[in-house]
C-alpha cells in the first residue's frame, strides 16, 4: 500500500546469475527525505539491487514503484528522468575538463549552434551558491580533492533534478576530515527532502548518518528497521548470519629477531630518511593520513618505485631491489591497495590469477605442469575459504572479499617471508574482514612477517603488534601494543619531525 512519504519501493525483486541467485524476492520501501543504509556481506546483493534501481540491470521478476506508480527502468537515462541518480564507488570525472564542463558533459547549453560557455559557468555557479559549495566553475577537476570530486558528482546528480541519490561506498577513499564534510553535505540534502541510499561496509557510519537500515544476506532481505532499533552486534549478526564475538582475533606475540631492516630510505619528497625494523612473525602497522608516505615507502621496498638512496637488509644480508621481481626472489610480496587495477587480471579465471606469479616455479624445463599448479592453487583457495562454484570462473565475478583472498592466495603460492598488505580490508564486509584477520594470524604463527598499511584506526589498533606513524614522508612516532590509542596515533600523524 502506497504511503505519502514513500518515494520508491521495490516489490518481490529477483535476479539470477549463472550458478547464483543474487536477489531472492526482495521488497524494500524508501521514504522521502531519509538516509537509508543498505548493508550486508560482499555478495549479499546490495550493488545488484542498486543497479536495478538505476536501470543498469534488468530484474528477472518483480516491480519498481516511484511515488506509487509502477515504472520500467531500461537504462540510467530512464532513472534520471524520474529523479534517480547514482554515484559509483569509483569516481570517473574527466580531469582535464573544468568543474562546469564536468557538470554538464553530454548536455552542454548551446547558443547559435555553439556551446554557450558563459551560460554553463553561470548555471554551475548558481547551483554551487544554492548549496553553499565553494567551487570555481572554471577550475580544472584534477585540482580537486577526492572529497570535492565526490561532492561534484552529487551536485551533478542534483542538476538532473534528482530526488533520490544512491551512493556506493562514498567514504572508501576519504580522509576523516573529508568524511565529516561529506556527512554534513548529506545532512543538508536530507533537510531539503532528498532521499539518500548509502551502501557501506563501515558500520560506525551507518549509526552516524542513517535513519533506517536494510540488511541483505545471500540475496534475501533480512530486516528493514529504524536505526534506533539496532545495535552494532545485532547488525553484524544479521549481516553474517552468525555471532562474531571478536572481530580482531587475539594472538600472543613475543618479539623475535629482526628479519628486515630499512635504513635511511629516500625517494623524492614522498619518502624522507625512513628507517625501521620488522621482526619475524610480527604484524607491523603503518598509520598516518592519506599522503603521509606510507604506500610510497612500501612500494620502494617491493621495487615498484626506485629509491634515491638508502639500504635494505634481509636476514642480515644487504639486498638490492630495483623491481618487483627482485623483491619476490627475496621472499617479499605485496598485496596492493587497489586489487582491481594492480592485483588481479579481472578477465581471467580464479585459477589463472592464483598461479600467475608462481608459474616459473611450477614449470619444468620451460614447460608448465598444469595439473601440478592446478592442484596447488585449488588447495590454497580451499585453505583461504574462497567461495565460488568453480575455480574456472572469471575472477571479476567474485565479491570484493573473495577477490582479496585470491590476491593473498597467489602470493602465498610463493611461500613468502614478508607480506606487505596495503589497506587489506578496504571495501569488504565484516565477515570477510574477520577471515582476512584469521589468515594474517595463521601466517604469523608460521613465521611470516607482515607489514600492514591501514587507514582504519580500529583495525590497526586491533591487529598490529607495533605501529609506526608517518607524517609528510617521515616516521614521526613508534608505538607498541598496550600504549597506543587513537588520540596518540592522531597526535603523531600531525607531528612533523625535523
Amino acid at each position: 500500500m502506497y504511503s505519502l512519504n514513500e518515494i520508491l519501493a521495490v516489490r518481490h525483486i529477483t535476479k539470477t546469475y549463472p550458478g547464483v541467485k543474487a536477489l531472492d524476492d526482495v521488497s524494500v520501501v524508501f521514504q522521502e527525505g531519509e538516509v537509508h543504509a543498505v548493508v550486508g556481506e560482499n555478495g549479499a546483493g546490495k550493488t545488484t539491487l542498486m543497479k536495478i534501481l538505476y536501470g543498469m540491470l534488468p530484474a528477472d521478476s518483480g516491480e519498481i514503484l516511484y511515488r506509487g506508480n509502477i515504472v520500467t527502468l531500461r537504462c540510467p537515462r530512464d532513472a534520471q528522468a524520474i529523479g534517480i541518480s547514482m554515484i559509483h564507488q569509483e569516481l570517473n570525472p574527466i580531469k582535464d575538463l573544468t568543474v562546469a564542463e564536468n557538470m554538464f558533459v553530454g548536455r552542454y547549453p548551446t547558443k547559435g549552434g555553439f556551446v554557450d560557455w558563459q551560460a554553463m559557468n553561470s548555471m554551475s555557479q548558481e547551483l554551487f551558491e544554492h548549496w553553499n559549495v565553494d567551487f570555481n566553475p572554471k577550475r580544472k577537476v584534477r585540482d580537486l580533492s577526492t572529497a570535492q570530486m565526490q561532492m561534484l558528482d552529487i551536485l551533478k546528480a542534483i542538476s538532473y533534478d534528482a530526488k533520490l541519490i544512491i551512493m556506493d561506498e562514498p567514504t572508501s577513499a576519504l580522509t576523516e576530515h573529508e568524511v565529516l564534510m561529506l556527512f554534513s553535505f548529506i545532512e543538508e540534502l536530507k533537510n531539503k527532502g532528498i532521499t539518500i541510499i548509502v551502501i557501506t561496509h563501515k558500520l560506525d557510519e551507518v549509526f552516524q548518518i542513517a535513519d533506517r537500515v536494510t540488511v541483505l544476506r545471500d540475496g534475501q532481505k533480512i530486516i528493514t528497521c529504524a536505526i534506533e532499533e539496532m545495535d552494532h552486534d545485532k547488525l553484524i549478526s544479521m549481516m553474517v548470519g552468525r555471532e562474531i564475538s571478536n572481530v580482531y582475533p587475539k594472538r600472543e606475540y613475543h618479539a623475535q629477531e629482526a628479519v628486515l631492516e630499512v635504513r635511511n630510505l629516500n625517494r623524492g619528497s614522498k619518502v624522507k630518511n625512513v628507517s625501521f625494523q620488522l621482526r619475524r612473525g610480527e604484524i607491523l602497522g603503518f598509520a598516518g593520513i592519506v599522503g603521509a608516505g606510507r604506500t610510497e615507502t612500501l612500494r620502494c621496498i617491493f621495487g615498484l618505485d626506485r629509491i634515491d638512496s638508502g639500504e635494505i637488509e634481509l636476514e642480515g644480508r644487504h639486498i638490492h631491489i630495483r623491481k618487483p621481481r627482485d623483491a619476490i626472489k627475496n621472499g617479499i610480496v605485496m598485496v596492493t591497495e587497489n586489487r582491481k587495477e594492480d592485483g588481479l587480471v579481472l578477465c581471467r579465471s580464479i585459477m589463472e590469477n592464483v598461479v600467475l606469479p608462481s608459474t616459473f616455479i611450477n614449470s619444468k624445463h620451460g614447460v608448465l605442469r598444469k595439473s601440478h599448479e592446478s592442484d596447488k592453487a585449488k588447495a590454497m583457495c580451499k585453505k583461504l575459504l574462497v567461495r565460488t562454484p568453480s575455480y574456472r570462473n572469471i575472477v571479476n565475478q567474485l565479491s570484493g572479499g573473495n577477490q582479496q583472498k585470491v590476491v593473498i592466495a597467489k602470493w602465498l603460492m610463493m611461500s613468502p617471508k614478508i607480506m606487505i598488505l596495503d589497506e587489506p580490508t578496504r571495501g569488504i564486509d565484516v565477515g570477510a574482514r574477520s577471515e582476512i584477520y584469521r589468515i594474517m594470524n595463521d601466517l604469523t604463527a608460521q613465521g611470516v612477517s607482515i607489514i600492514m598499511i591501514s587507514s582504519d584506526m580500529e583495525e590497526i589498533i586491533g591487529m598490529a603488534d607495533r605501529i609506526l606513524v608517518m607524517c609528510e614522508g617521515r616516521i614521526s612516532g613508534e608505538l607498541i601494543r598496550g600504549e597506543y590509542t587513537q588520540e596518540k596515533i592522531l597526535e603523531y600523524a600531525a607531528k612533523v619531525t625535523a
